[in-house]
């Protein structure tokens, strides 16, 4: 599972060009983030997130190689990565069956059915997936080859270099960590520095680091709905470990005030998992040198904005 390397990001990033959206990278307001500070506006991606980068390179591997069934694929997790993996299967031509628990918001059913995946709503829907993937050999999207995910979501980074020449460090927030190892093993040919950012109640990467090996972890933040994971990912420890990385932990105050802070100051309204990047540089928990450039990834923005406080109207 660790073998993620920046070839497997060269050759996702081959594979997906222009069915991707290029990232879109703006300074951020200096007087409030701090100088050299530029935002990853990621969330612009297709389906409102990094993940249509991974499920773009996953579905387009498989159809090279000849491996996905006439079943297509199925998704089971509720959560963004359904629907990156449901606009590419749509994309590629591809069937894609979701299945989620009774208590799933009505706005996923909707924007899953809206991308022509067929939904199936079912008391225990991890057990109907799976009796699914049994009965008809469909692959289980999330869950197979999570390093075809992983090494399409790092190819943001190379176009990051890019869009800002000389870039010293990216910030990325991490739940399971694919996002994170992709773009690491990218960050590591470059010699770009990763600062992997986690909720003090969700600390996947963190803990593991600290134990030395993958454990189990709470899942309690404001931005557990993105970012809780049980445990990181194997490729993501690896990179950790032997690359130039720092691992940090904001609460969820920080969190908060970084989302509003994003609204504010730019009028972007993100998810919570996505402000814990930034929350890391106005909570102290990374503080860039003097002179550094620094890029922050606002990952994804499928979120409710309604409770994004409005500042007083401008007389």
């Amino acid at each position: 599972m660790h073998s993620l390397t920046n070839d497997d990001v060269k050759l996702a990033a081959e594979r997906i060009a222009g069915v991707v959206r290029p990232v879109t990278v703006v300074p951020a307001d200096s007087d409030v983030f701090g100088s050299g500070v530029h935002l990853a506006l990621e969330f612009m991606q297709y389906t409102g997130s990094f993940k249509a980068r991974g499920a773009a390179n996953f579905v387009a591997a498989h159809l090279a190689a000849g491996t996905l069934p006439a079943a297509g694929i199925i998704t089971s997790t509720g959560r963004n990565a359904d629907l990156g993996f449901a606009w590419a299967a749509r994309r590629y031509g591809v069937p894609v069956t979701s299945f989620l628990p009774e208590t799933a918001a009505p706005v996923m059913v909707g924007r899953l059915r809206a991308l022509d995946a067929d939904v199936r709503v079912d008391a225990d829907h991890t057990a109907a997936a799976g009796e699914f993937a049994e009965r008809t050999g469909a692959v289980d999207a999330y869950a197979a080859d999570a390093l075809l995910a992983a090494a399409g979501s790092g190819t943001l980074l190379p176009e990051l270099a890019a869009a800002v020449p000389g870039l010293d460090t990216v910030v990325v927030a991490v739940g399971a960590g694919g996002m994170f190892a992709g773009i690491t093993a990218a960050a590591d040919q470059h010699g770009i520095r990763v600062v992997a950012a986690e909720p003090q109640g969700c600390p996947a990467l963190h803990a593991a680091l600290a134990a030395g090996r993958i454990v189990d972890v709470p899942m309690d933040s404001v931005a557990a709905d993105s970012l809780g994971s049980l445990r990181v990912l194997p490729a993501a420890f690896h990179w950790a470990r032997s690359a130039d990385v720092r691992s940090v932990l904001v609460d969820d105050p920080a969190i908060v005030r970084a989302r509003q802070l994003l609204w504010d100051h730019h009028r972007l309204a993100v998810e919570h998992g996505s402000a814990a990047t930034l929350a890391a540089l106005i909570g102290g928990a990374y503080r860039p040198a003097d002179g550094e450039r620094t890029a922050v990834v606002l990952c994804g923005a499928n979120t409710d904005p309604g409770d994004l406080v409005q500042p007083p109207k401008e007389r």
